[in-house]
């Protein structure tokens, strides 16, 4: 542990697994105190386990982002604890069904945009105040290239992903300025996880990065005093 993030408070959505377990692993090794959040206790426990095991610090919180209050009460609960939150790493998220833009079904795309964007939303209204009262406020959001570059039959997926990229960044140009608070938008690229898995079935995954090399990456980042609005896409 090399303490580069000593005494920083963490909160990774999504964090049970992939990248977002990997990034919390990440950042407890460097010595944050992490809040590890997603719908699974099970999961949550065994990344909690792991981050002790390694000498870190960590507190689970299961919610289902998409439920009404959910976000609200985390917040308050954060608040109430350690008064301030150092970084945020907006991860979690859903692929949903990939298919033709005349066939999405209105249902299931109406849950992707619950997740991948109002979800997203309603987290950085929450967290502002506490990302304002930290020295140096950090806000991550996970995307995908299909946010930008539009690909057959990933037409819902890709415009969440488009919308949060635009939500994220314009947020960084509301604190450019007036606060200590950085935002940056991270493209992990190909990265074996188990939405990778479902989206390309087949593919051999011994082929593409690990969710520990993603994390790396975001660690590194928030190791530099990077210029708000910043979009990093990670090779490989």
């Amino acid at each position: 542990m090399s303490g580069s993030l000593e005494a920083r408070l963490a909160l990774v959505t999504g964090a049970s697994r992939g990248i977002g377990a990997a990034t919390a692993i990440a950042l407890a090794a460097e010595g944050a105190h992490v809040i590890l959040t997603a719908r699974t206790t099970a999961e949550l426990e065994e990344v909690e386990e792991k981050i002790h095991a390694d000498g870190g610090n960590a507190t689970i919180a299961p919610l289902d982002l998409t439920e009404n209050e959910s976000i609200a009460r985390l917040a308050a609960a954060v608040g109430e604890r350690w008064k301030s939150l150092d970084i945020l790493i907006l991860n979690a998220a859903m692929l949903g069904s990939l298919s033709p833009v005349s066939q999405i079904d209105a249902k299931e795309f109406s849950r992707v945009l619950t997740l991948n964007l109002l979800a997203q939303q309603a987290m950085i209204a929450a967290f502002d105040p506490l990302l304002r009262k930290s020295a140096a406020g950090r806000l991550i959001a996970i995307t995908s290239s299909v946010g930008q570059t539009p690909r057959a039959y990933w037409g819902a997926y890709g415009a969440s992903k488009a919308a949060l990229e635009n939500l994220a960044l314009s947020y960084a140009e509301e604190v450019r300025n007036l606060s200590p608070i950085k935002v940056a938008i991270v493209d992990p690229g190909a990265t074996a996880t188990a939405m990778r898995a479902r989206a390309f079935p087949g593919e051999d995954s011994s082929t593409l990065k690990p969710p520990a090399a993603v994390a790396a990456a975001i660690v590194e980042l928030l190791g530099q005093d990077f210029e708000t609005g910043r979009s990093l896409k990670i090779p490989g």
